[in-house]
């Protein structure tokens, strides 16, 4: 889900953001990022596997798993530095170019309308969790973005299990533009070292689609190819002052802090607004972006803020992702989203994730 900032902490914090200054440029000026890398399913047959897990009748139920909450706070003994040592994930030292590098949306190659906001599913353990997400324009055409938290939870220094995205998810199961499975996630390594909410994003390479068809009275794998061919995928903008006008996208479901659920999880749901920095010390948050008004709930975690949104291709700039969710004024309803700021060091962990290969064919 996206995890509430107690009404108490925002409603005291809602006084503090008259003082806090915009952002002018780049929070993290270094020239390099220690990228964060978590191999998923490596190969076809890991892929495969994965796909076994998310057939059609277990996908059928998928709107009744919980959406991810995991908490944000790492175990004292939790880094990132222990946890590199299994041989499947690794630290990498990423150089900055020069200019910050322009990632302009791209539409679907048979459509003049992009598809790209759809759901997360995955396991922590024996239980399942959803969240929303979006296909990224990138190098390898196969990159998704969603939430830190929606991928792996520094809690236990583990990443997400029988991770795949559905874009454009049918109310029962239904998996229009294929089903991909998560290949690798690449992330800052802020979070899963510390939990620190100004990392709560991820982006993961993703393996070929493909869809469930039957043959011979048997399911099989029918490969449909790249995300982005199939659905396309938003631009990236970084480094962008805060006063923007954003739409974000997702699929809320939890209940509002009166108790009531607006929200059916099935539908996909915007709003859009203004954004202005916040803080939230007991996360970790310290350069945040608030988009207010906004009442989601929990499930749109991870689902795209966009900036320049374009509403008849659907098309605009990634800057942000559904994170924390706000009661900012202590009322009924929650009034406020935020999102990590997206800077250079979002760029670098981006970048990683748009060069990775992944197999030709999954089937």
């Amino acid at each position: 889900m996206i995890p509430p900032v107690r009404h108490l902490v925002a409603a005291a914090l809602s006084s503090a953001l008259l003082m806090l200054p915009a952002f002018t440029g780049d929070a993290n000026a270094t020239t390099t990022s220690r990228v964060y890398a978590v191999t998923l399913a490596k190969s076809a047959a890991d892929m495969k596997k994965v796909a076994e897990f998310w057939k059609p009748d277990r996908l059928k139920k998928a709107d009744s798993y919980t959406p991810a909450t995991p908490g944000s706070q790492a175990t004292p003994t939790s880094t990132a530095a222990t946890s590199a040592t299994t041989g499947l994930n690794q630290i990498v030292t990423v150089k900055r170019p020069a200019a910050t590098p322009s990632v302009e949306p791209a539409l679907p190659q048979k459509n003049t309308v992009a598809r790209t906001t759809g759901k997360v599913f995955f396991r922590f353990g024996d239980t399942e969790y959803w969240c929303s997400a979006s296909s990224v324009a990138a190098r390898n055409r196969s990159v998704v973005a969603t939430a830190g938290h929606c991928a792996f939870d520094p809690r236990q220094t583990k990443a997400a299990d029988s991770w795949i995205f559905v874009p454009n998810p049918g109310p029962n199961g239904e998996t229009p533009d294929g089903i991909y499975v998560g290949a690798s996630i690449s992330m800052h390594e802020d979070w899963p070292g510390k939990g620190d909410y100004d990392y709560d994003y991820a982006f993961v390479t993703v393996h070929r689609g493909f869809k469930w068809v039957e043959k011979g009275g048997q399911l099989v794998m029918q490969d449909v190819g790249r995300l982005q061919d199939n659905v396309g995928g938003q631009g990236l903008a970084l480094n962008k002052k805060t006063g923007n006008r954003i739409a974000a996208f997702g699929y809320p479901v939890g209940p509002q802090p009166d108790g009531t659920r607006p929200f059916d999880g099935r539908t996909l749901m915007t709003c859009s607004g203004s954004t202005s920095r916040t803080v939230a010390p007991a996360r970790d948050l310290q350069y945040g972006v608030l988009l207010r008004p906004c009442d989601f709930s929990s499930g749109a975690s991870g689902g795209p803020w966009l900036i320049d949104y374009q509403p008849v291709q659907r098309l605009g700039d990634l800057n942000g992702i559904n994170s924390l969710t706000w009661n900012m004024d202590a009322k009924d309803r929650y009034d406020g989203v935020s999102s990590p700021y997206f800077n250079a060091a979002t760029g670098d962990v981006y970048r990683h994730a748009a060069t990775r290969p992944t197999p030709e064919n999954v089937t």
